[in-house]
């Protein structure tokens, strides 16, 4: 499957985030994640709808929505209006999950679904032939610069057993903990969507990419 490197912003300094994003898309990422926190699923705030206006003015870059928030279906056509391209809700968060995946594809969007690492892979059953990509938090969401949880590992093999099985050729994204030294652990597991905050936006971030991407 073909692999996708989406920096996480949530690690970028915001003093000149547009030169941050800048020099990502130049180095090859190819999707740039945002992660909106609400301090209700999530102890943290990150930001919403109006910086993700703005970054999509500045890059093409696929933007890739992560809605860490309390009834993500309430705010599927102001973020879709905003210029997202692939939203994933939480299985946790998510009142009717089949019907807001519906409503996010209605929209011309990918449809993404994450769950926790405390969560089975078993509750997305269900949903696996509605979405384009599952995401596979790989630490607690709510805060960067965790270690990654060494069990994500097999719940990675496990899902991508899953949607084999299945005859699907479904993006699998992880998101915690990735770094140079982990990275041929995830892909090597089934991973094929990348997230990276620190490890691509501390130092050098043009370095960090293609360090990245010629790993992948």
């Amino acid at each position: 499957m073909k692999k996708y490197l989406s920096p996480s912003i949530l690690s970028a300094d915001f003093t000149h985030l547009g030169e941050d994003i800048r020099l990502a898309e130049e180095a090859g990422a190819q999707y740039l994640h945002y992660d909106v926190m609400d301090g209700l699923f999530v102890p943290s705030i990150s930001f919403g709808m109006p910086v993700l206006r703005s970054v999509r003015r500045i890059t093409d870059l696929v933007l890739d929505v992560h809605l860490m928030i309390e009834k993500p279906e309430r705010y599927i056509d102001e973020f879709a209006d905003c210029g997202a391209d692939i939203i994933t809700i939480h299985y946790e968060a998510c009142e009717d999950l089949p019907g807001t995946l519906q409503k996010i594809r209605a929209k011309g969007l990918k449809a993404g679904v994450v769950i926790k690492p405390n969560t089975p892979n078993g509750v997305l059953e269900g949903v696996l032939d509605q979405v384009d990509m599952v995401l596979l938090m790989t630490v607690e969401p709510g805060f960067g610069g965790q270690a990654y949880i060494p069990s994500s590992t097999e719940k990675i093999k496990e899902l991508r057993r899953m949607l084999d099985a299945r005859g699907l050729q479904t993006d699998i994204e992880v998101d915690g903990g990735i770094k140079k030294e982990n990275l041929q652990t995830v892909l090597d597991a089934g991973a094929n969507v990348i997230v990276a905050g620190s490890a691509i936006f501390a130092g050098d971030i043009r370095q960090n990419v293609q360090d990245f991407l010629k790993m992948m």
